[in-house]
């Protein structure tokens, strides 16, 4: 009984949003079930071209694939019908080709759901409602094998791509080229750039996946948070900063590039991985952690390749080895002094032309998650740091005494 209930459910509030004069205010409520913002979903690819016709399955009112939701408003205005979960229809076409068939042989109440609107009203007011959804076994068993279909279709494309030996492509980060394999392009941006997209035959339509992470960067969009910033060096430095090389995985578009999600009708990767996770944890009598070890944080000198577990002894090193010392230049130097420093010593100099380091190679730090980079970030934990709020200070004053403004009154005096 819960399904008929909320078929009841389904179609009372799509039958209640229906306007008498027949505007489009209908198109909305078909959109059945919509998942939550950034949620997952089913995967959309492969799917029948956009040309492909759908035809209505009580008559012969007809509509192209893209405009699915005027064929839809179509079924419910004129025939009361409404067909379930019709994003999770693999092949729509076929699906509904399918069904114009079986709607000749037999009524269309010996396969869906009656539902009867305004049930304590005049009989005049009260009109069925049709609810063709997989609680039937036949549909269920014809949107299985539309998804069988698909996922054959996936694996046949994935194995094109993997024996492809024609692919060539730069990759993102730097100007490398790589011919003859996808997956020699794959494992370069993971092993030299710390960006991993998974492993190569885990992946289908590759040349698309690439093609949209590429048009985020060049919109300047981060790949994990997908926040947009004003340039290349501010985007390269949040990338490198956060650590956000990677893309993120709630994002619902990347599901179809991962074979994965085409496995079983209607789950999504997360759904398919947590039941793997449920079984294994049935599996395990009891929960044992003792054989676990923490990476050990890692901050290598920059003058020599010695490495240190804490910042303390990468500062002591660097100045007993090398004269050096960082932590008394990040918080005891005032800003003259740098500047002061900078003229006496003559290591004022001109910066290279912008093509030359404003490079997307350079979003990434050398080594990964290096402890000593982590302590440099702007947002540092150093208590000896001044920190000064923007939303209380004078932007002027702050302006006129700005190093930028400083050097450039220099170098016109200079001239």
């Amino acid at each position: 009984m819960g399904w008929t209930v909320t078929c009841v459910c389904v179609c009372v509030s799509l039958v209640m949003c229906v306007c008498p004069s027949g505007q489009d205010s209908i198109l909305e409520p078909l959109c059945f079930p919509e998942p939550p913002l950034g949620g997952p979903s089913a995967p959309s690819a492969p799917s029948p071209p956009g040309d492909a016709l759908l035809v209505c399955l009580l008559c012969p009112e007809s509509a192209p694939l893209w405009q699915n939701d005027a064929l839809l408003k179509h079924l419910l205005l004129e025939h009361q019908l409404v067909i379930a979960d019709v994003k999770l229809v693999a092949d729509l076409p076929k699906y509904m080709l399918y069904w114009r068939r079986r709607f000749l042989e037999l009524p269309l109440t010996d396969f869906c759901s009656v539902i009867k609107t305004n049930a304590s009203g005049p009989i005049e007011k009260q009109e069925n409602y049709f609810l063709l959804c997989d609680v039937l076994p036949e549909d269920r068993v014809l949107r299985e094998k539309l998804q069988q279909k698909r996922l054959e279709e996936v694996l046949e494309q994935q194995q094109q791509e993997r024996d492809d030996g024609s692919f060539r492509r730069l990759c993102m980060f730097c100007s490398d080229e790589f011919s003859g394999n996808r997956s020699s392009l794959l494992n370069h941006m993971a092993r030299e750039h710390s960006f991993s997209i998974g492993l190569p035959d885990n992946i289908v339509y590759c040349h698309q996946f690439l093609d949209t992470l590429q048009a985020k960067l060049d919109s300047l969009q981060c790949l994990y948070c997908e926040k947009t910033f004003r340039d290349k060096t501010t985007l390269k430095d949040h990338m490198r900063k956060k650590a956000h090389r990677r893309i993120n995985a709630s994002n619902s578009v990347y599901d179809r590039f991962y074979v994965i999600n085409y496995l079983e009708l209607g789950k999504s990767w997360e759904e398919v991985q947590s039941e793997d996770d449920r079984e294994l944890l049935d599996d395990e009598e009891e929960d044992d952690w003792s054989d676990w070890r923490a990476r050990p944080v890692c901050a290598v000198c920059l003058f020599c390749d010695d490495q240190s577990e804490t910042m303390e002894q990468i500062y002591s090193h660097m100045k007993d080895a090398h004269g050096f010392d960082l932590h008394h230049l990040r918080t005891e130097l005032s800003k003259d002094g740098v500047l002061r420093h900078l003229e006496v010593e003559g290591h004022v100099m001109t910066l290279p032309d912008a093509a030359t380091w404003n490079q997307p190679q350079y979003y990434f730090p050398t080594y990964e998650n290096d402890a000593l980079l982590c302590s440099l970030s702007d947002d540092g934990d150093d208590g000896d740091v001044p920190v000064i709020a923007e939303d209380v200070c004078d932007l002027r004053a702050l302006q006129r005494s700005s190093v930028l403004s400083q050097l450039l009154r220099r170098g016109g005096a200079c001239s």
